[in-house]
């Protein structure tokens, strides 16, 4: 049975530079693959890389919520503005309803009672 495997074994050359090269070429691989293994078994920079990336996401969070409470302060400032406006307007409206609220807190308490 024959093979075309690419990684089968060339036959041995007797060029000196061809075995020089072919030394740096798997010396090279060599040096990747120790540093690729090196790196899996660094278990305390995985997990600094992982907690720092955890800070990073937490930071992007806290930022988004900031932008957040800032727009909607903004949006009840506006409300907060138009029904003052409103209330300015109908002064008349803003007494009854006060009123309404305070007798109705009165009936509420006496019923209590």
């Amino acid at each position: 049975m024959t093979s075309d495997a690419p990684n089968q074994e060339q036959q041995p050359t007797d060029d000196p530079e061809a075995l020089k090269d072919e030394i740096r070429q798997t010396r090279d691989e060599l040096g990747d693959t120790v540093e690729a293994l090196a790196q899996k078994a660094d278990v305390k920079a995985q997990a600094k890389q992982r907690i720092d990336e955890g800070k990073d996401q937490a930071k992007q969070r806290i930022d988004q919520g900031k932008d957040q409470l800032r727009d909607y302060g903004q949006q009840a400032q506006t409300q907060a503005k138009q029904v003052t406006e409103q209330a300015k307007q109908r002064p008349a409206a803003v007494a009854g309803v006060v009123g309404g609220l305070i007798a109705l807190l009165l009936l509420v308490r006496i019923i209590r009672r």
